[in-house]
């Protein structure tokens, strides 16, 4: 059996990648993520995804290897995981009462080359007028410093949307499963 491993450190696509009931484990991708000068949100995504599963790849040829990231943008500002409760604050106040949008790239890499299969799911999030206090209390509750947007949707987070539009509802929370079981399945995974 074809060993299948996540190029991530993310506790979220862990959890996520586990829904498809595959043996697998994680490595850490160890790539750079810096934003480049000029680059899109759908690009970065494309480029991150991809380094990410070169990366894990090279070290293990023979597996098959999935690499993810996200980028979130609300108008022209970059949406990076805030880190703090100050700057998810700041977040969620500039994205109350607009629509941010959320590209989740995924590359499934490996079988010494024989799978190359990319993809990209757009999630639109309508964020409903917050109150600070609301914010306030939202930040102390969930802690979302390790977010884009700094908001956890499959938890409190949901609490803060007007609407959600996406082909894929897990592609929110990092990882697109419906386009993953399809890309596993092409790979030679039995699922179900």
């Amino acid at each position: 059996m074809t060993a299948l491993i996540l190029a991530s450190t993310s506790p979220y696509r862990k959890q996520l990648l586990s829904r498809l009931a595959l043996p697998f484990e994680t490595h850490a991708p160890e790539v750079d993520e810096a934003h480049l000068e000029g680059e899109s949100p759908t690009n970065r995504a494309h480029r991150l995804a991809l380094e990410k599963a070169r990366a894990v790849a090279g070290m293990h040829p023979d597996a098959v290897v999935i690499g993810a990231d996200q980028v979130a943008a609300c108008g022209d500002q970059i949406l990076d995981k805030p880190g703090n409760a100050q700057r998810a604050r700041e977040q969620l106040e500039a994205l109350s009462a607009r629509t941010a949008f959320f590209y989740t790239a995924c590359a499934v890499l490996g079988g010494n080359r024989a799978v190359r299969l990319a993809h990209l799911d757009t999630t639109r999030v309508v964020f409903r007028a917050l109150s600070q206090v609301e914010i306030e209390r939202y930040v102390a509750r969930e802690r979302p410093f390790d977010c884009a947007g700094g908001f956890r949707a499959e938890a409190l987070g949901i609490s803060l949307f007007e609407s959600i539009e996406s082909r894929d509802p897990t592609a929110l929370i990092g990882l697109p499963l419906v386009w993953l079981a399809a890309a596993l399945r092409a790979a030679g995974f039995l699922l179900p």
